[in-house]
């Protein structure tokens, strides 16, 4: 049986593709060392979701051939140009399999799970397709305990959530609904109200419901910004407020958010990244 051929990507089509991020590493404030990392880092994350999502040939066969790539990098030679891009930074920083394996897993769900029934369920995929990232990055600092490790997936699992409610629309094209059932049936919400896609009062009440979990998760980690190293600090505190501004702009688009992706709030980078300097000056602590 003959492996599956993964797409090409070039530095160009990642740029692009981060350009389109809602939360963009900011590069500026990282050394060149750790930003060739994060960079291959954030290759891979693209190339399995883009897989996983954008449908670019058989999912199943090269999410197969990726995890096959991945163990290239720790016992062989991977072909790859992504892989081959990662692997000495897998070498260089001493990076562990399981969050990149955790990644493949993720996307070889979306495969085969559509929904959720419960948020149980919702924290497991997240724990695959989102907190993964955000041990990578700590792991390129050096930073393993697990006090900062779950801080970083409260994070995670916060602004994951947030790109699940943004686009609640897109998803449900692909006949994806991460929205608990449960949330839905506490809120009175007929199943097939939720797949026509007509808002109804219980439909904004859940959906509501969600984004305040988003954002109780994003307030949890915050601790962590005060935890980590150098401008570090800055950066996950830029996230956090970044989320929640996202989160704003879900509410903000009121039934608009069911038929199209809702958009950031005009200006709400500066206003995160403002806000971030703000927060973390001496005396200073917590989120609004």
């Amino acid at each position: 049986m003959s492996r599956a051929t993964l797409p090409e990507y070039s530095r160009t089509r990642l740029a692009e593709a981060r350009g389109r991020e809602n939360f963009p590493i900011a590069a500026w404030l990282l050394r060149p060392s750790r930003r060739e990392a994060r960079a291959a880092i954030y290759g891979f994350c693209r190339l399995v979701d883009d897989i996983g999502d954008e449908r670019l040939g058989d999912p199943v066969g090269q999410l197969d051939r990726c995890r096959e790539e991945l163990e290239a990098c720790y016992t062989g030679e991977p072909e790859h140009p992504v892989f081959v891009r990662l692997r000495p930074v897998i070498q260089r920083f001493n990076l562990p399999r399981d969050p990149f394996s955790r990644l493949i897993s993720a996307n070889q769900q979306d495969q085969e799970v559509l929904t959720y029934s419960t948020w149980e369920e919702l924290d497991r995929y997240c724990d695959l397709s989102a907190n993964p990232v955000g041990e990578l990055v700590l792991a390129l600092e050096g930073i393993r305990d697990p006090e900062r490790i779950s801080l970083s997936d409260s994070i995670c699992t916060g602004l994951q959530l947030v790109n699940m409610w943004q686009d609640v629309a897109a998803d449900r094209e692909r006949g994806r609904r991460y929205l608990p059932a449960e949330v839905l049936a506490q809120h009175g919400v007929d199943e097939a109200d939720w797949w026509r896609g007509r808002p109804t009062p219980g439909m904004r009440a859940a959906l509501a419901h969600a984004v305040g979990r988003a954002r109780s998760l994003l307030r949890q980690g915050w601790p962590l910004s005060a935890s980590t190293p150098g401008l570090m600090r800055l950066e996950m505190a830029t996230f956090i407020l970044s989320g929640l501004e996202a989160s704003d702009g879900v509410l903000a688009a009121g039934d608009l958010v069911f038929e199209r992706k809702a958009r950031l709030p005009r200006g709400s980078r500066r206003r995160a990244l403002l806000g971030s300097l703000a927060a973390l000056r001496p005396g200073r602590s917590g989120t609004a």
